[in-house]
């Protein structure tokens, strides 16, 4: 889970607000990494033009039919606790631009400061993810909402953007990213051939239970195998891992 930006939320709720100079400098890093062939893209252009539909159909009736439940959180979350109802962060999304992932407000306000001095506590194996089991910075209410994933509804606005689809790699805390470029560049760049999604083999293979190694071998996997066919599964298998709250915290 990601820490707390200490950004408020912009009325648009756009990643509009994000630095145009910093996108740039991320893109142009990014463009002799990323692999970009125009004649691939004419080649693969229906499949994802099918996942582009997929996407924005598929969140537009997930708002609609989640709109009371996301009302009933906002409300929760205002009062039971001193922030914002929503907070972005940014995220590295395809080939390596930056936008601003969308959440439900989990943690204190001041969660990113305490981040520095929790970096010993750190749970997660090789150091690159940053999970901590009983983490002081979530709140009462933050804990129910990650136990159920209700945080992640608001990147169905992400979703219609066009910065995430509904199944792709999870777009990592730019810690994490960072971390994993160090790490395994090879990993970190294939990653980003792809939208981000809400969901992902992440979530249904374990989620914060696994290390970042068996993560990057899931998210490889997909990118080099994904079809509509293998997302609907995931999504299907999503519900379940949910349910069953496995890995999540």
């Amino acid at each position: 889970m990601s820490t707390l930006s200490s950004s408020s939320m912009p009325p648009t709720m756009n990643s509009a607000g994000l630095d145009d100079a910093a996108i740039a400098k991320e893109e142009v890093a990014l463009q002799t990494t990323v692999p970009w062939r125009a004649d691939w893209f004419a080649a693969e252009g229906l499949r994802h033009r099918a996942k582009r539909a997929v996407d924005v159909v598929g969140a537009l009736i997930a708002l609609a039919m989640l709109w009371p439940v996301m009302v009933v959180v906002a409300l929760l979350i205002k009062f039971t606790s001193r922030g914002p109802i929503l907070f972005q962060q940014p995220r590295r999304g395809y080939r390596g631009r930056l936008f601003n992932v969308l959440k439900f407000r989990t943690m204190t306000v001041d969660a990113e400061k305490q981040l520095v001095d929790l970096e010993s506590s750190n749970e997660s194996a090789g150091g690159v993810l940053f999970k901590l089991r009983n983490d002081p910075r979530v709140t009462p209410m933050g804990d129910f909402l990650r136990r159920y994933s209700l945080d992640e509804l608001p990147q169905l606005i992400n979703v219609l953007f066009g910065e995430m689809s509904l199944v792709g790699p999870r777009p990592l805390q730019l810690r994490d990213s960072d971390k994993l470029l160090i790490t395994n560049p090879e990993a970190y760049h294939r990653r980003l051939r792809v939208l981000p999604g809400i969901t992902g083999p992440w979530q249904i293979g374990g989620r914060s239970e696994l290390d970042y190694s068996r993560m990057v071998e899931l998210d490889s996997d997909y990118v080099q195998n994904w079809s509509l066919g293998r997302d609907l599964v995931i999504i299907c298998k999503t519900f379940s891992a949910v349910i069953r709250r496995k890995g999540a915290y």
